[in-house]
């Protein structure tokens, strides 16, 4: 059998090992340190100044951004539902009720006028929502104007989901900076990885100060270990940091690769009806951390499913997209306000490989194995 190609693996440049090698020629292989310092720095610099806390997830931070905002038991919190289950977890890590919103057929991302409607339904019934979780799916940024401004007008804090999306921008300014705060991840399969690990970014450096206190158990300023408030293992360790630091090197370079290989497969599904893209809409720039496409079996003859099963018996791992929230048995009880758009996605849409390490050899095996599935030469 030929080898596996991975739909988004890891992607090491090889400047990560000296950062390392620094950590364990100091000594620094706990939580803090230079990398950690350094890494935060850079990250703060890329995004455009915004303050940074590494953290060991992109669901802690979230977690963490929702404790800041006061959220508790009973609160309502309104989330995109087209997106990855850890977004809404943290909403019931503090017992508070998760409020599902669907797409919009542009950007895939949450639809503001059901985001309104939510909105208003919920302060009819006494319910205000205490925050809004937005989500940049598959790198592609939410139509963030019209969302910042439904946010302002009812005060709802937003809470940016730029896990899939770090480099991506909105009308020049980069995903994750928009909110009061954004969170990050670096995850095995993101467009640049710690192996694990996230952060929370905030133009408002108290949130950040905070994120850092809560993150390292809430320890207070004390010769001993006291605690006022409850704290969590939440920061990142000095030897993943590192991995961090050797990876914002080539942040632009995988970035430009993964746009290459979208490129790759429009070319290579060119002309051919049926099958259908994730685009740019105007004033968007999507680092393509995934590439995606939507299959219509009536116009094309056969489904996603077909392409999926075909491509993973010639060991090329495919994936349907995101299974909606307010379709997920953990959140059958859960409220929401939908079109059917996430839904008819997620039932036509495969996430194609990726991986900024993709080579030329995997490629024309990818093009080959398409093609015989579509019955082209």
């Amino acid at each position: 059998m030929n080898p596996k190609i991975w739909l988004s693996s890891p992607h090491m440049s090889g400047a990560e090992l000296k950062y390392i090698n620094e950590a364990f020629e100091t000594n620094w292989i706990a939580p803090l340190g230079a990398n950690v310092n350094s890494f935060e720095s850079d990250l703060s610099q890329y995004l455009g100044g915004v303050h940074c806390a590494a953290l060991s997830s992109g669901t802690a931070a979230i977690h963490l951004a929702l404790i800041m905002l006061g959220v508790e038991k009973g609160d309502d919190i309104i989330c995109q539902s087209f997106t990855f289950s850890a977004t809404a977890n943290p909403i019931v890590y503090l017992g508070a009720n998760p409020i599902f919103i669907d797409s919009e057929p542009e950007s895939w991302n949450m639809d503001p006028e059901l985001l309104e409607k939510a909105i208003k339904d919920r302060i009819s019934k006494q319910r205000k929502p205490k925050a809004i979780i937005l989500v940049h799916l598959y790198g592609m940024p939410a139509k963030i104007d019209e969302i910042v401004s439904i946010a302002e007008k009812y005060e709802i804090p937003i809470v940016e989901d730029a896990a899939e999306s770090l480099g991506s921008r909105y009308k020049g300014r980069a995903c994750g900076t928009f909110g009061l705060m954004g969170i990050l991840s670096f995850n095995g399969n993101k467009i640049i990885t710690t192996s694990g690990g996230g952060a929370l970014v905030s133009r408002d450096d108290e949130y950040i100060k905070k994120a850092r206190f809560l993150a390292t158990q809430a320890r207070d300023d004390a010769p001993h270990y006291q605690h006022s408030e409850i704290g969590y293992n939440y920061r990142m360790s000095n030897v993943v940091a590192g991995i961090g630091r050797g990876q914002m090197e080539v942040l632009e370079n995988r970035i430009a690769v993964r746009r290459e290989n979208n490129r790759f497969y429009r070319s290579l599904f060119n002309g051919i009806e049926g099958i259908a893209f994730q685009n740019e809409p105007v004033g968007h720039f999507s680092n393509y951390w995934l590439t995606t496409i939507l299959v219509n079996k009536e116009k094309i003859g056969f489904s996603r499913e077909d392409i999926r099963v075909a491509l993973e018996k010639e060991n090329i791992e495919t994936r349907p997209l995101w299974k909606p929230m307010h379709l997920q048995p953990v959140f059958s009880n859960a409220l929401s306000y939908v079109n059917g758009i996430s839904e008819k996605y997620f039932q036509d849409g495969l996430c194609l490989p990726s991986g900024s390490n993709l080579t030329t050899e995997e490629k024309d095996r990818i093009k080959l194995s398409i093609q015989r599935i579509l019955g082209i030469s």
